[in-house]
C-alpha cells in the first residue's frame, strides 16, 4: 500500500522537500500566468524560448525521478542516456502543443513528488549518479530539483526575479556556484561579498580569499546570485584589477 505522506522522517530532509515543492508551485504559477501564444517568446537563456524552459523542467523531473527509482530499487537508471539524448529531448519537447507541454510539466512534477514521498528513510542514503557523473546520495536529488525550479522560474522572464527565491536557497546556490569555480580554479583573484540585512546572506564571502589584490564583486544576496549564475549584473558593483573601469566582469562559467 502506497504512503499518503512522506516516509522520510529527517526534519532537515522534510524541510528541503518542502522548499522543492514550493519552488515547483512557484514555477507552475509563473507558467500558468502565460497564454499559449506567450510560450513562443524568448527567455533569459540565449537561444531558448519559454517552450524550451518548460520542456527542460518537465524532463528534468522525469530524469530526477529515475534517480529516486534507482535509490528505491537498486537497479541503475541513469538520468539520461547521453548529453545528446537530453538535448534532443528538450528540443522535441519544445515542439509539443501548449496543452501537451503544460501536461508534461504537471505530470512529471507529480510523478517526482510521489517518488520522493514513497522512498523509505533508509534509501535516501543510497548512492546514485548525476548527469555530470557525480556520485551522490539520493537525498541530493531534492536540492537538484530545488535549484532547477527556482532558477528557471526566473528564466521564464515573466516577472519573477531572484528576490523571489528564498534566502536559504540563494545561499546554497552561491555556495554551489563558487564551489564549482574553486574546483576548476576559475575563481583565482575573484572575491564575492554579500551585503545586506541579517538573515539575507549579509557578511558572506566567497571566492579567492587569499588573493592580495582581488577583483571584488559586492551586492545584496539576490543580486550576487543572479550575477554568479550568469543571469545579469544589475545591483552588483565591481572594484579591483579585474574591473579597472568599475565595469562588472562576467562571472566564471558555472555548469
Amino acid at each position: 500500500m502506497v504512503a499518503r505522506h512522506d516516509l522520510a522522517t529527517d526534519p532537515g530532509l522534510q524541510e528541503e522537500l518542502l522548499q522543492a515543492r514550493r519552488g515547483t508551485a512557484f514555477f507552475a504559477r509563473k507558467l500558468n500566468e502565460l497564454t499559449d501564444a506567450e510560450l513562443d517568446a524568448g527567455t533569459r537563456l540565449p537561444g531558448w524560448t519559454r517552450r524550451h524552459v518548460v520542456a527542460h523542467v518537465g524532463y528534468n523531473a522525469r530524469a530526477i525521478a529515475r534517480l529516486v527509482e534507482w535509490a528505491a530499487t537498486g537497479v541503475e537508471t541513469p538520468m539520461y542516456a547521453s548529453p545528446e539524448a537530453r538535448n534532443q529531448e528538450i528540443n522535441f519537447g519544445a515542439t509539443l502543443s501548449p496543452i501537451a507541454l503544460r501536461n508534461l510539466f504537471d505530470h512529471s512534477a507529480v510523478h517526482l513528488s510521489v517518488e520522493w514521498r514513497d522512498l523509505p528513510d533508509a534509501n535516501w542514503a543510497n548512492d546514485v549518479r548525476t548527469a555530470q557523473g557525480r556520485t551522490v546520495p539520493a537525498s541530493e536529488t531534492v536540492w537538484m530539483r530545488t535549484r532547477e525550479v527556482w532558477i528557471h522560474a526566473v528564466d521564464l522572464d515573466n516577472g519573477a526575479t531572484f528576490n523571489d527565491i528564498p534566502a536559504p536557497v540563494l545561499e546554497r546556490l552561491l555556495k554551489d556556484i563558487t564551489g564549482a569555480w574553486k574546483t576548476r580554479g576559475t575563481d583565482a583573484g575573484l572575491l564575492v561579498k554579500v551585503m545586506g540585512t541579517a538573515g539575507n546572506g549579509a557578511g558572506l564571502t566567497f571566492g579567492d580569499t587569499t588573493a592580495a589584490d582581488p577583483t571584488i564583486i559586492t551586492g545584496a544576496l539576490p543580486a550576487v546570485v543572479e550575477w554568479a549564475a550568469g543571469r545579469g549584473n544589475s545591483g552588483v558593483t565591481a572594484a579591483g584589477p579585474g574591473a579597472p573601469t568599475q565595469e562588472v566582469p562576467a562571472a566564471p562559467a558555472w555548469i
